[in-house]
């Protein structure tokens, strides 16, 4: 493969991303100016290792930074395999065990795109009522079924606060990764209307501003949500990297009550 950009497009572009001057990211990798200015201008090329101290410092995603070691002429060094191989299974069942573990509490695997990728049963009861069922057709779009004006949005009593909650996530998101892809997923969503006269913020006020809560409206009940982020520590693969589960836990009893209360349900009907 003959990479289309030099190292040093890929290593400017990163630094302008960060907003980091040359100087300022030579004191980030312990090196000089002069160092730094000669392996982005193509009149040294760095080791492999140098390399990727760089793009370390640079915070560049694994995915990234394939394109930049076959720019300075080194074989790619990360691999990019489907959740399901074989050599990815420890991790999968990883991800299986936390889901499950999380029960009766909803909990769901995505990937960088934010497609659904697993989720645990208490996911299913939360999603009744959709009236556009297209939008649970494989691949989901977790972002896309929660404020699609046919999906959630209808359900969630705090549209406006979570809506803005999770475009905030997203922006900063492609700031991070530059990936054209979310780029137009932020487009789409920006657009959608707040639908059934969800205009009204949440009622943070109850959580002491810690955190801005999913509220939704469900068949059994108002279920106020409070959201965490797991991800893999310490990935070498593309696709673990990119990988994340989201967890949610009750904000106040009565949304542990009807949680616990659904799975129960759940399990009677499946004996």
């Amino acid at each position: 493969m003959t990479p289309a950009r030099s190292l040093g497009d890929y290593l400017r572009d990163w630094r302008q991303k960060r907003r980091m001057s040359q100087l300022d990211l030579a004191l980030e990798a312990e090196i000089s100016q002069r160092h730094l200015s000669f392996i982005e201008s193509g009149r040294s090329i760095p080791s492999r290792d140098m390399l990727l101290h760089l793009a370390e410092r640079l915070g560049v995603p694994l995915r990234d930074r394939n394109p930049m070691l076959l720019a300075a002429g080194f074989a790619p060094l990360f691999s990019e395999r489907s959740l399901d191989d074989p050599a990815l299974k420890p991790a999968r069942q990883a991800v299986d065990t936390l889901l499950k573990a999380h029960e009766p509490y909803p909990a769901l695997a995505i990937d960088r795109h934010w497609t659904l990728i697993a989720a645990n049963d208490a996911i299913a009861p939360l999603l009744a009522g959709i009236a556009n069922r297209t939008l649970l057709d494989g691949p989901i779009n977790v972002l896309r079924l929660s404020l699609h004006p046919d999906g959630l949005a209808p359900k969630i009593a705090n549209l406006l606060e979570w809506r803005a909650h999770l475009l905030e996530r997203l922006h900063r998101q492609i700031s991070v990764t530059g990936d054209p892809i979310l780029g137009e997923l932020l487009k789409e969503l920006s657009a959608y209307p707040v639908c059934c006269g969800r205009a009204e913020m949440s009622r943070n006020a109850d959580y002491a501003g810690i955190a801005v809560p999913l509220e939704l409206e469900t068949e059994a009940g108002l279920l106020s949500l409070l959201s965490t982020t797991t991800v893999f520590g310490t990935p070498v693969d593309v696709t673990l990297s990119e990988l994340a589960i989201e967890s949610f836990f009750p904000a106040n009893e009565q949304t542990a009550t009807i949680l616990m209360q659904i799975a129960k349900s759940a399990s009677s009907q499946a004996l």
